[in-house]
């Protein structure tokens, strides 16, 4: 995916911390945290039949400790020493060749146990890991977390990629939406558009419609056909090497209404709010702030981290106190009540430079589309 030069700058600030806090090294198990350090990048995982295992240690090169079947997709990486195990193996799914692994490690392990995080092997297996190990396997402290917060440039040059494809094919909408059309074929339809535009593959898609806005955001979708008045919002994340894009759109369907207008302009006005807010230094609760003080105060979650996961890291919330860094890539996602049970939602991605924040999405127009 990247050059070796990415992933071994990425172990060398994992080993700065692992050394600061006393750690051996690291384990980590899961897709996306190992994707980031090695760039092994499959969709195997959609099997939970098999475990992974990569140990970062503090000095040194990484350990994959993995099924036999990704051995030779590993070994195209810049990974080389490969342990394998004839998986699955349910008697000893590993544990005992990772056990071993870490010993030569000669000190505590750290693994990832904060927010948004789990070990991706079964429990009994883990319990059977500490026992078997000579040294300790505890928190890695919030090492890999904060790692993967702060984007490098060949990172944000990849987010702004599946975000411009994304925006493409938002552009494309009214070649598949209109008044008549039934939603699920409007989904089928979008996430062909995202893979005609580049997306290796559409990991999240949600959306509604309905009269001045919807009910929800997070709803597969219904076989109602859409109707003249309705507002329509899709919101996908498409994948371009790994990185997520996280963004959405709303159309009318027909003549909007008064209500959908405003609401829509609103909309816009948090989402600059934001922006002008987001800066390295500031606090996600000030963006929250900013956006809230344009749409009514609300309790809900108005954006988050992006990257290897579609959210990720701090939220833009009333209570995330979490301070902003130069090299967070972010979305701003304000909502409105229309009335009695209706929303309408907006999103776009920034990401923070020195000077203030960068957009990533090619910012909606303060008029909503009209399909």
């Amino acid at each position: 995916m990247f050059p070796e030069a990415e992933y071994r700058g990425r172990l060398a600030r994992a080993q700065a911390e692992m050394r600061r806090r006393g750690l051996s090294a690291l384990l980590v198990t899961t897709e996306t945290d190992i994707f980031y350090f090695t760039g092994f990048l499959t969709r195997f995982w959609a099997s939970p039949s098999r475990p992974w295992f990569v140990i970062l240690p503090v000095d040194g090169d990484p350990i994959a400790v993995i099924p036999e079947i990704g051995a030779a997709l590993m070994g195209r990486g810049w990974v080389s020493d490969i342990r394998t195990w004839p998986a699955p193996r349910p008697e000893d799914d590993g544990v005992t060749l990772l056990a071993a692994a870490l010993a030569e490690q000669g000190g505590p392990v750290g693994t990832p146990d904060g927010p948004e995080s789990h070990l991706r092997m079964p429990l009994a297996d883990f319990a059977r890991l500490k026992e078997a190990s000579t040294h300790a396997i505890g928190s890695d402290g919030g090492i890999v977390a904060a790692l993967r917060a702060i984007k490098s440039p060949a990172e944000i040059d990849c987010l702004r990629a599946v975000c411009a494809l994304t925006n493409r094919a938002f552009d494309r909408v009214g070649e598949i939406a209109g008044e008549g059309v039934p939603l699920p074929r409007v989904f089928r339809a979008f996430q062909s558009l995202l893979l005609e535009e580049g997306a290796d593959w559409v990991g999240f898609l949600a959306g509604a419609a309905g009269p001045d806005g919807y009910e929800d955001v997070i709803s597969p979708a219904n076989d109602r056909p859409l109707a003249s008045g309705d507002v329509l919002m899709l919101d996908t994340g498409a994948v371009l090497g790994g990185y997520y894009s996280d963004f959405d759109r709303n159309y009318a369907v027909g003549e909007p209404s008064d209500c959908a207008v405003r609401a829509h302009r609103t909309l816009i006005d948090a989402t600059r709010a934001g922006f002008d807010a987001a800066r390295p230094g500031a606090r996600a609760c000030d963006v929250w702030q900013a956006m809230t003080a344009v749409t009514g105060r609300q309790k809900a979650r108005f954006g988050h981290g992006l990257g290897l996961h579609l959210t990720e890291g701090l939220s833009f919330l009333e209570t995330d106190e979490s301070v902003l860094q130069q090299g967070m890539v972010l979305t701003l996602e304000p909502y409105v009540t229309t009335r009695e049970g209706r929303i309408m939602v907006h999103e776009e991605v920034i990401t923070l430079t020195e000077e203030g924040a960068l957009p990533l999405t090619r910012f909606a127009e303060a008029e909503l589309a009209v399909l």
